[in-house]
């Protein structure tokens, strides 16, 4: 079994080290845990370890696990969504990272406004412009959150991308480059129920060089559990 506290600690070292690299404080980066496919056990010890945010890329999985795990994880759902899956986590998820259409963003303020709640959400780019990929073209980006902005039962937090799957992470920085600017100049717009505050990028192979590029929200899964069989 891989040693989850020793992958733990060694994220954790290199975290702190790309934040001080450029010149920040490590504490604005968030490490989410990404669980998908891992039991729940392996999700108890890495709670047990002080990872208290949990990220999951499937509605479902995330449904099964926060019943037996409960709330006192903060739940992150960082996989697309479908507009049909919705309802599933509604309640349960305190950020969906993936937003990316205007029928995804009306059907979460339909939802969140039956529950009472405001759902607390990030634009999901294709920032590489991958057919394979989700997300909102780039250039399309300012105009598409100033339109969902007019939902009540949404707040804007940031924007979040996927990038490339590349043999070397340096060949990323363009990209988290790009994420960051663009995040700039939306914050910088000042636009009514849009809060920047968070910039959701890097996964295990390239998570490093986005803290350097200005991440705030880390995604590690096989970084911190292993490699999925």
């Amino acid at each position: 079994m891989n040693n989850i506290e020793e992958n733990l600690a060694r994220v954790r070292s290199n975290i702190d080290a790309a934040a001080r690299r450029s010149g920040r404080n490590p504490a604005e980066v968030k490490l989410i845990g990404v669980t998908k496919t891992i039991d729940v056990e392996r999700i108890r010890t890495l709670l047990s370890l002080g990872v208290n945010s949990l990220g999951e890329n499937k509605p479902q999985e995330l449904a099964e696990k926060y019943a037996a795990l409960g709330n006192g994880p903060e739940w992150h759902l960082i996989g697309h969504l479908q507009t049909n899956k919705v309802r599933l986590i509604i309640d349960k998820a305190a950020m969906i990272h993936s937003v990316d259409s205007l029928r995804l963003a009306g059907e979460i303020n339909r939802r969140a406004a039956a529950v009472g709640r405001v759902m607390d959400i990030l634009v999901e780019l294709n920032i590489a412009a991958e057919p394979s990929k989700h997300g909102i073209p780039p250039d399309k980006t300012l105009s598409f959150v100033e339109e969902i902005s007019e939902l009540e039962n949404l707040r804007i937090r940031g924007l979040m991308c996927v990038a490339p799957n590349v043999d070397e992470p340096e060949k990323n920085r363009i990209f988290f480059a790009k994420m960051r600017e663009i995040f700039i100049d939306i914050k910088n717009k000042c636009v009514h129920n849009i809060d920047m505050l968070d910039l959701s990028m890097g996964m295990t192979n390239d998570y490093e060089i986005a803290v350097e590029e200005g991440a705030t929200i880390a995604r590690i899964g096989t970084g911190i559990f292993g490699s999925r069989v």
